[in-house]
């Protein structure tokens, strides 16, 4: 085991990035026109990063496996972005923005790179304005702002509840002007299959032609990932279907450590599983929780009448509605971090007071809400007696022009009519805290490979809030990585062009070419999606919400069991030499049937709970998380040793120098 060096630059907090971009090393411009970059995922973090580099004058390849950049998973990221520019006078700055994203991640991440983004985060609001992003504005033009969990102030920018597709689009506009210049080559329907080192540095990748079946080879001075995070281990996701590990793990595979795999958040307004058949999950977004009020029945009498069809939820009076979060969180209510929402959500149901047909469901409310806005609508058109048929008019207006589309969507979805009946939602996987370790300036242990966004583990320590997604995709895409990489790149600035025929090259193709045979030759009975199916059950009943040590040990040897079975009996249909979803499929569940047992070895060796990381042996006489300071309170980075069962725990102490350490509270 070996102390990890993060480079985080000496100095005040507040002065250390400005510092660092003095003091590292920089490419002239006629230089940046000789060096190579290849940029894998081109969603808000890989797009930015590709623009902006491409802006800089370096020669950019982008690769995706989707038709189109613009069908990045972030488009998905519908609520907002966060930045601390105060809009509201509410009283934000850099360091409330700072401090809040430490606490909300319970105290597990970086200082240095926190601050950094929050201090960055004002840019990317100019910069995506500049673009022409639409986000919402107030009525005298300034942009508007709302609150998400585990804030006390006003900090989100949001263009109605397509955020992360706006802005997306921004960052694609910016790559298409690049590639109209011919400054990026763009890849799409391309898969990443591994990372190629040359004399240890990372010189680019085999990818695989997803139309033709083609493997190619592509070389560059550097290699940046950004490719999102790993949330379909576990098989029901909110994730895109396609959303996988499998670069990111192959970098691991070649000596990239893996950070803190057993951090994954769980969000709590998702609607709920509704049966044996489905293959994912549809977030409604944290920005309904603004004005939406989440409750159970009090009596589990009313739940169990509600499970049975024998009552409405507009049948249950004030009296008898649990606004459980309100009660427990006063401070906070609606709008506590999300691993503290889904945490009592799942103790209400577990405890009989769920109100779907599986009691595991809760109800999110507006009818509070519209009737505020309706009165409030009514008031400043100059009515002053309003009848209740017209302030609920008025008040479902207001509540359509800020959240209409997802209104629309949880009705198409569940066939309920969410401005009648109150939405009902459950907690589920949506992102992954964890990721590969990366020091200050965004690079791996393998000298020239970067990971950005998602992949990389640097910013959310054990729980991200709200909104703080897609400001950190932006910020290490625009902001970050084309300062840092730099540093690394000036040492090639007399390289030349990197040899595709290098031995390199060669054997990491015949070894990608050679796992793709192995694959089609299984010639088992069982398809890719039992084994995934299978999976999933063992990472969300041992390793999801709530862990303890028995399960955990169980899971690790269950995944081991179906990772066996599934080399020897699972059947991939087509051929390898043209298009074959079967094929990809079953390379990514390839790669989460490792990536699996290492997430729970990870848990297992945790003896804490934080974040969304909640350990049933570590809690509080509240049920709340139990850090352990003393000795978890580091960074555990995994290195690769021939299976997960072997991987070798480093470890980097996470240093608190301007945030008192102390147990979250959200009453």
């Amino acid at each position: 085991m070996s102390v990890l060096d993060s480079k985080i630059p000496e100095g005040p907090l507040k002065d250390k990035w400005t510092k660092h971009k003095n003091d590292i090393n920089l490419v002239n411009p006629a230089n940046k026109r000789n060096i190579d970059v290849i940029v894998v995922g081109t969603g808000l973090a890989g797009g930015a990063a590709a623009a902006t580099l491409a802006e800089l004058g370096y020669n950019v390849k982008t690769f995706c496996y989707q038709d189109s950049p613009r069908r990045a998973h972030s488009i998905a990221a519908q609520g907002g972005i966060n930045a601390s520019k105060n809009y509201q006078g509410d009283g934000d700055s850099d360091y409330r923005l700072f401090y809040d994203t430490v606490k909300g991640g319970d105290y597990r991440s970086r200082e240095a790179n926190v601050y950094r983004l929050a201090e960055v985060s004002g840019n990317i609001i100019d910069q995506c304005v500049a673009q022409g992003v639409p986000f919402a504005r107030e009525y005298g033009g300034y942009l508007d702002n709302r609150s998400f969990g585990g804030v006390l102030v006003s900090r989100t920018f949001y263009a109605k509840g397509q955020t992360g597709q706006q802005l997306l689009l921004g960052a694609y506009s910016a790559m298409n002007r690049q590639i109209n210049r011919g400054k990026i080559r763009a890849y799409n329907r391309h898969e990443m299959m591994d990372i190629v080192l040359v004399d240890g540095k990372a010189r680019g990748i085999i990818a695989r032609n997803m139309v033709t079946g083609e493997l190619q080879r592509h070389s560059a001075h550097a290699v940046v990932l950004a490719t999102g995070g790993y949330g379909n281990v576990f098989f029901l996701s909110t994730n895109a279907m396609g959303c996988n590990v499998t670069a990111a793990w192959r970098a691991h595979k070649k000596g990239a450590f893996f950070a803190n795999p057993c951090y994954t958040q769980i969000h709590p307004t998702c609607i709920p599983v509704t049966g044996d058949q489905q293959s994912k999950l549809t977030l409604m977004s944290e920005s309904l929780r603004n004005d939406g009020r989440i409750w159970v029945p009090k009596k589990k009498e009313d739940a169990e009448a509600i499970r049975a069809g024998k009552k409405r939820p507009t049948e249950l009076s004030e009296e008898d509605r649990d606004y459980y979060l309100e009660r427990r969180y006063p401070a906070f209510g609606n709008l506590v971090p999300r691993d503290v929402a889904s945490r009592a959500a799942k103790e209400r149901c577990d405890a009989g007071f769920g109100v779907n047909k599986t009691g595991q469901a809760v109800y999110l409310d507006f009818s509070s809400a519209i009737e505020r806005y309706g009165k409030e609508k009514a008031f400043t058109s100059g009515h002053k007696n309003p009848s209740k048929e017209e302030i609920i008019k008025l008040g479902k207006g207001v509540i359509e022009s800020k959240y209409g589309n997802l209104f629309q969507m949880y009705e198409k979805i569940v066939d309920e009519n969410p401005y009648e009946t109150p939405m009902m939602i459950y907690p589920a996987v949506h992102y992954t805290m964890g990721g590969l370790w990366v020091d200050y300036n965004l690079q791996t242990t393998i000298p020239g490979c970067y990971a950005a966004g998602e992949a990389n583990f640097s910013d959310h320590g054990a729980n991200r809030l709200g909104a703080s997604a897609l400001m950190q995709g932006l910020a290490d895409g625009y902001f970050v990585l084309p300062y840092t990489i730099g540093d690394y790149l000036s040492n090639d600035i007399q390289t030349g062009e990197i040899s595709i025929e290098s031995s390199e090259f060669k054997e990491t193709e015949k070894a990608v070419q050679d796992r793709i045979n192995k694959l089609m030759n299984a010639g088992g009975k069982h398809s890719v999606d039992t084994y995934h199916k299978k999976l999933g059950k063992i990472m969300w009943n041992k390793c999801g919400m709530s862990r303890n040590a028995k399960d955990l040990e169980e899971a690790i040897e269950e995944i081991k069991a179906l990772r066996e079975d599934f080399w020897k009996n699972v059947k991939v249909t087509g051929t390898p030499g043209s298009k074959n979803s079967e094929l990809e499929k079953a390379g990514r569940v390839a790669d989460f049937l490792e990536l699996g047992e290492l997430f729970a070895k990870d848990a297992l060796h945790r003896n804490e709970s934080c974040g969304g990381h909640f350990r049933e042996e570590y809690q509080t006489e509240e049920g709340e998380a139990l850090r352990d300071d003393e000795n978890f309170r580091y960074v555990a980075a995994w290195e690769f040793k021939g299976l997960p069962s072997e991987a070798v725990l480093h470890k980097e102490e996470l240093i608190f120098d301007n945030i008192e350490l102390k147990t979250r509270s959200y009453k």
